[in-house]
């Protein structure tokens, strides 16, 4: 969810991650295998494995966390996609298909937890599926993990797995400061991503179609949503 990406408070407790990297020693890693600054953003988008963009002398690399378990062939590989050498591309790949498969599966067979300290998830779920979707989303919903408690410079709130037909939802947003609306606000733009899907335009993914904003707007407390987002940017 691009649009819903805003500094909050780091979580109320850390849990370890259970990988060979974390997020900023894999950022150390790329930075010293490229030889570039690195500004590196760990996702669930499945949609999108491997991006980058280069700003200002800094490339913005946004990476599936499956890579947090890569080895150094792999890292060299992405290194190599970082300098634009498509010939590391098939090294990536294959990484990415050879973990695919398990990181669905887990996803898929991992209990999906909805009820939080503030909130539960599945009451606004079904709500929202009542009232915009006419009870068709067929989507699982879950809080997902606490991270570390540094600050980041954005936070994911909310995301939508096409895979596993899986919402997560990040838990940072269970806290009563937090209001009800807001939170409702974010399950629904995933499910509109549940519900519309990804279309492509001349080879390009798009998640944000016309389509979608303008449903997107149909959501009641859509002006109150939005501006309780800007006051927190």
């Amino acid at each position: 969810m691009n649009r819903g990406q805003v500094p909050l408070p780091a979580p109320d407790r850390q849990l370890p991650l259970p990988f060979g990297h974390d997020p900023a020693s894999l950022s150390r890693r790329l930075a010293h295998l490229s030889g570039k600054n690195i500004d590196l953003a760990i996702t669930d988008n499945t949609s999108s494995m491997l991006s980058a963009a280069g700003r200002n002398g800094t490339i913005r690399v946004r990476m599936h966390r499956m890579f947090l378990n890569a080895g150094d062939e792999v890292l060299e590989a992405v290194a190599g996609f970082l300098a634009g050498r498509k010939e590391f591309r098939t090294v990536i790949r294959d990484y990415i298909k050879k973990n695919t498969g398990s990181e669905q599966k887990a996803g898929i067979h991992r209990s999906l937890v909805t009820r939080g300290s503030a909130y539960c998830l599945s009451g606004i779920f079904a709500r929202m599926n009542r009232e915009y979707f006419e009870d068709r989303i067929t989507a699982g919903i879950t809080w997902g993990r606490n991270r570390s408690r540094r600050r980041t410079r954005r936070i994911t709130l909310g995301s939508y797995c096409s895979s596993s037909n899986i919402i997560r939802i990040n838990p940072l947003l269970d806290r009563r400061s937090v209001p009800l609306y807001f939170v409702e606000f974010i399950v629904y733009h995933e499910m509109l991503h549940a519900d519309l899907r990804i279309t492509e335009r001349n080879g390009r993914r798009r998640l944000h179609t016309k389509e979608f904003r303008i449903r997107e707007r149909q959501f009641a407390s859509f002006g109150k949503a939005i501006a309780w987002e800007k006051k927190q940017i």
